[in-house]
């Protein structure tokens, strides 16, 4: 299916569960030939995306509009990359006593990598990771990021779940992981996914992120061709974007949890993802876990499935 450039937003995980694909116009007849030929049933869910991301352009500019006129943040609404790095420094400024701005890295391109952390004080504190948006075109999840800053900021000291969390442990949020990759899905390509990257030998630019750690490297369902989505990249944290982290991480030494926020789906999963071997806190991230899927669901009706990446997405699938 490379022929006809298609883009896979949910991928094959398991016989007789249904895919979404992206197909270009000029394919779409194509596609729809091999599919009918090979007797496999297909529906359209979007009859033309451009439209939408034309749509989703018009919102942003109306709100950065209003934005300027009432010299507020909207929280409900996308923004690029120059306007979030110049939103932390605002939030920074404003919660001074319990959030700095870090520098972890650089990217590809050499712009900065930058981490929140939330702290009231102490050194080496167990800690709590979470990034966003390691993949480009999930908006997301950086947006996500946005509203947590702020809800833990204006919370700390009122809501006694929030107070007692960032009195016993420091908070990491990197808001925006890919960099390079989320500037581009503005100017270039909405719905591009990988970093911007080149390595010697690669006929096309860009890799994964969220495959070129070191976690079973490689392994089934990544891709070794450089123009796939999936590529896993030449060598395991190859992408400074992905070092960063790993270097970051290890140099702390005291993280006792990491969570990575992607969008299109409703999943709420934990280790592993390439074995079917359980954690040894396999019981307690279960529990973990439904008491928050159950707990989501009685507030917005939002149904999750949960459990470890290898048996909830199905082995070799990875988001």
């Amino acid at each position: 299916m490379d022929l006809y450039k298609i883009d896979f937003w949910l991928e094959p995980s398991r016989p007789l569960m249904p895919i979404d694909i992206q197909v270009p116009r000029e394919h779409a007849q194509s596609v729809k030939a091999f599919f009918e030929f090979n007797g496999i049933g297909y529906s359209i869910l979007i009859e033309d995306l451009q439209l939408l991301l034309d749509e989703e352009k018009k919102e942003m500019i109306l709100s950065r509009h209003k934005e300027r006129n009432s010299q507020t943040f909207n929280y409900a609404s996308y923004h690029t990359l120059e306007e979030i790095y110049t939103w932390m420094d605002m939030f920074v400024a404003s919660n001074s006593g319990l959030v700095s701005k870090l520098q972890i890295g650089t990217t590809f391109e050499n712009r900065p990598i930058y981490v929140l952390r939330f702290s009231t004080g102490g050194i080496n504190r167990p800690a709590i990771w979470i990034n966003f948006g390691i993949h480009a075109r999930e908006w997301i999840s950086p947006a996500t990021s946005l509203w947590l800053a702020n809800k833990l900021a204006s919370e700390f000291g009122k809501d006694t779940s929030v107070t007692s969390l960032l009195n016993t442990m420091d908070r990491y949020l990197e808001l925006v992981t890919n960099p390079d990759g989320f500037k581009f899905t503005h100017t270039n390509n909405r719905m591009w996914r990988k970093t911007r990257s080149k390595h010697a030998g690669m006929l096309c630019t860009g890799v994964d992120p969220n495959r070129n750690f070191e976690a079973n490297f490689g392994g089934p369902g990544a891709s070794d061709y450089s123009c796939s989505s999936t590529y896993y990249g030449p060598y395991a944290n190859s992408e400074k974007e992905v070092k960063a982290i790993v270097d970051f991480i290890k140099s702390h030494g005291n993280f006792k949890v990491s969570i990575d926020v992607h969008s299109y789906s409703q999943l709420l999963m934990f280790p592993y993802g390439y074995t079917a071997t359980k954690p040894k806190d396999y019981g307690e991230l279960l529990d973990l876990s439904k008491i928050s899927v159950t707990s989501l669901a009685s507030l917005y009706g939002t149904s999750y499935k949960y459990g470890p990446i290898f048996t909830t997405i199905c082995k070799y699938y990875s988001q």
